[in-house]
């Protein structure tokens, strides 16, 4: 019954004498204090609201035109052209504030002050905008700035020397804007004339140049008016049906994950370790509500688009027959963590205090300690979020709507974040190759169940004190949880830290009352809905094949020598490692960011061209010289680097296809040519995991302090899904992806095939090969 006495504030009952109140000092202590932290958060809330909202200026430079404003009067110096006298005239006549010439001379002057101020971070904001519309910078070679360029860094730094909060740039960046209809087409038949042969091109161009001429130019105006209107033409629309109308289960499919330090063990305490990492995420948390994040600065100049950290913590995915939705809630106090088929609720806050990671990490240690079994049908419940989405829609309306079950499912949903402690123990083991997969496979899907995959992120935990995380897709990319994850691993390396033990810092309060137990009432029912999820996900999650190993001989230090960007390198060796596997080349999918602009997201890099395929089909002949296959990698490598620069600019091909694919459904207008574009399949779906892009500490003096990025499910039933990260100066993660199902792929060969082709790709420049 301790649970009880902690959750009211106050009991009562009825006597003869009428009603006893018996109040509870500690309880209503903690409402207190629980209220005082809501109103702080309110107030700095306000504050950075009004110092966002008047950047780059701010309160002080509004004092200082207001002086500056009444320093020339008294010197008899009228700055404002007769417009302070204009103000006075108009000010009313009469008694109150106004009624001495003194007051009214300097009101008028603290609201023309105003205006002017006002007026110039108007025209700042505009002048920021137009600089960060321009993005010739992007497109320079390397040591040969124009002056163009240089003078227009100098005038963003100017613009932007204040410094700045997480949001202060929103309002500042530019739109992304609607590509022309002609260059796409011309961008989109030029993608694919290495894939198709000269009759299947010809039938391509023929639908293209109809599509062009009579179906294009009506979209593109509806499509415009979108930007104009909208504050990103393409983001909206592609949360809602690329993610949220996505009806296949978000297991494998969507979801992705991300892997803990792999080279150092802080510690092997598993509670210790997750409190830690705990209290790190609610710090993170609080600097996200008060914005003291710095944005992400391309060059240390170029701000990016901030909008996807709004939704990090406190939401969740809520399935829906047709569309699920995003629910995000201000603030959450608690997580909830799931333990051999149970789950508890951690409030993460004693009144105003957050917990101390000792705190947090006696709180988890109580729950695996804790003896109690599952409750009927308790134990498989998550399977639910791994199968289908209309079923788990229809499953939350008839089982969880009322009663007890709706005020577990509640808890779990209005979590910060939800927790998972595992029972089973997965590291990076060098002497094992194969450890790194199962590890990879563990945080993909887990046993089906027991991770609930609607969260917009969870932590997974294992028994040796590794971490996890699977993360949710539909509000935000990786890049953003990965800004997360690098500052909780600092923060727990060099800021937290652990006792000799292995323990977190300082003493527990043991007068903590335990984690809650949710509780639940499953009827048989709903268990039989449960089950045939859980069939679904597992078969789902048996069928994936993962490959992930460490790529020693050299990384972008040396790859840098080829004159090349490492990114374009993988990509290359990509390609030749695909026709190497597969005996011929396929439609490619690499995401970039579009982060540059407002709200943006991603766009779509062809990495299969005709400069790649011209190189490749040339190592495939093994007749020509090495400077020859140098010059035609350049070309392949050059061509790359400008189409991932078109992409970052708005100048893509895919997102404005999509859009107007959305558009014409709209109007009911039926189009062959983006029917067949939309429902090509991405058969090499490839993506580069962003990395350092906080310092949390100098990478040179502690190298072994390494994520191994993260990886995701096969997007073709028949193709491979590439995450790989180029980790510091010598090392490549690769995380390769398939489906058992599938006779024609295998991650294990195709990851073999990418070792060589880095290999002989690093042989054509000479590059030397570091001892395995």
């Amino acid at each position: 019954m301790a649970e009880a006495h902690q959750a009211v504030a106050f009991q009562f009952t009825v006597t003869p004498e009428g009603v006893d109140f018996r109040l509870s000092r500690e309880a209503l202590k903690h409402i207190y204090l629980s209220g005082i932290n809501s109103w702080k958060k309110r107030l700095i809330r306000i504050k950075n609201g009004i110092l966002r909202g008047v950047y780059p200026g701010s309160p002080t430079s509004w004092l200082v035109v207001v002086m500056a404003t009444v320093g020339s009067s008294y010197c008899n110096v009228d700055v404002s052209l007769g417009l302070v006298g204009c103000i006075q005239r108009c000010l009313p006549q009469g008694c109150g504030p106004y009624q001495t010439p003194q007051t009214r001379a300097l009101l008028s002057m603290a609201i023309f002050s105003t205006g002017i101020w006002v007026t110039g971070i108007f025209f700042f904001r505009q002048t920021l905008k137009l600089l960060l519309s321009y993005h010739g910078w992007m497109f320079e070679m390397h040591g040969k700035t124009s002056h163009f360029t240089k003078i227009w860094a100098v005038c963003v730094r100017l613009l932007s020397s204040r410094r700045p909060m997480l949001y202060s740039f929103q309002t500042s960046l530019p739109k992304l804007p609607v590509p022309g209809v002609t260059t796409t087409i011309r961008r989109y038949l030029e993608s694919v004339r290495p894939l198709l042969d000269d009759e299947e091109y010809y039938r391509m161009e023929t639908l293209a140049k109809e599509f062009q001429d009579k179906t294009a130019p009506r979209l593109q105006k509806y499509l415009v008016l979108k930007s104009w209107w909208a504050t990103n033409y393409v983001s909206d629309w592609w949360e809602e049906y690329i993610y949220l109308r996505g009806r296949s289960p978000l297991m494998v499919n969507s979801n992705y994950y991300v892997m803990d330090l792999v080279l150092v063990k802080n510690t092997e305490v598993q509670a210790a370790r997750l409190g830690n990492v705990v209290h790190a995420m609610i710090m993170y948390r609080r600097k996200l509500d008060r914005e003291e994040i710095k944005p992400v600065m391309a060059l240390g100049i170029v701000p990016m688009c901030s909008y996807q950290m709004e939704r990090m913590f406190n939401t969740t995915r809520i399935p829906g027959k047709e569309t699920d939705t995003l629910q995000h809630l201000s603030d959450s106090r608690h997580v909830v963590v799931y333990h051999k088929g149970r789950f508890f609720k951690v409030w993460l806050y004693e009144g105003s205090r957050l917990l101390q990671p000792r705190d947090l990490e006696m709180q988890f240690q109580r729950i695996l300690d804790d003896p109690s079994p599952p409750q009927p049908g308790e134990e498989r419940l998550a399977a639910l979020t791994a199968g289908g989405r209309v079923e788990w829609a229809q499953a939350r309306q008839a089982f969880f709507s009322s009663g007890k079950n709706k005020a577990a499912l509640e808890a779990i949903e209005r979590a910060a974040f939800l927790v998972a402690l595992d029972e089973e123990s997965h590291s990076y083991d060098p002497e094992d190759e194969a450890s790194l997969s199962l590890y990879g496979k563990a945080l993909l899907h887990g046993n089906c169940y027991n991770r609930w995959f609607d969260k917009s992120f969870t932590l997974i935990s294992f028994k040796n004190g590794q971490l996890g995380l699977n993360a949710e897709h539909a509000w935000a990319d990786a890049p953003i949880i990965g800004h997360l994850w690098e500052f909780v691993l600092g923060t727990d390396s060099f800021h937290l830290g652990y006792t000799e033990t292995g323990h977190c810092m300082g003493k527990p309060n043991p007068a903590l009352a335990p984690p809650l137990r949710l509780q639940w009432d499953i009827s048989k029912q709903c268990q039989a809905v449960i089950e045939s999820s859980y069939q679904v996900a597992k078969a789902l999650a048996d069928d994936v094949e993962l490959y992930c190993f460490q790529f020693l001989p050299f990384g972008k230090g040396l790859i840098k020598k080829c004159r090349t960007s490492p990114d374009a390198f993988v990509q290359i060796a990509l390609q030749l490692a695909h026709f190497r596997d597969r005996g011929k080349f396929c439609l490619t999918y690499e995401a970039s960011m579009t982060r540059m602009f407002r709200e943006g997201r991603t766009e779509t890099v062809r990495s299969c061209t005709n400069e790649s395929t011209a190189f490749v089909q040339a190592m495939m002949e093994q007749s020509h010289m090495k400077a020859d296959l140098q010059d035609l990698f350049r070309k392949a490598s050059e061509k790359h680097q400008n189409m991932y620069r078109l992409a970052m600019t708005g100048a893509g091909i895919d997102r404005h296809l999509f859009c107007l694919y959305v558009v014409s459904k709209y109007l009911g207008v039926s189009s062959p040519f983006l029917a067949e574009v939309l429902s090509e399949p991405w058969r090499l779906s490839t993506s580069q995991i962003p990395q350092s892009q906080i310092r949390m500490f100098d990478p040179a003096q502690h190298p072994d302090h390494l994520g191994a990025g993260g990886g995701f499910g096969p997007v073709a039933d028949d193709g491979y899904g590439v995450s790989y990260m180029i980790a510091g100066e010598n090392m490549i993660f690769f995380h390769v992806s398939s489906k058992f199902s599938s006779s024609e792929t295998n991650a294990q060969r195709f990851g073999n095939h990418i070792r060589q082709a880095l290999l002989d790709i690093a042989d054509l420049f000479h590059i030397p090969k570091a001892d395995n």
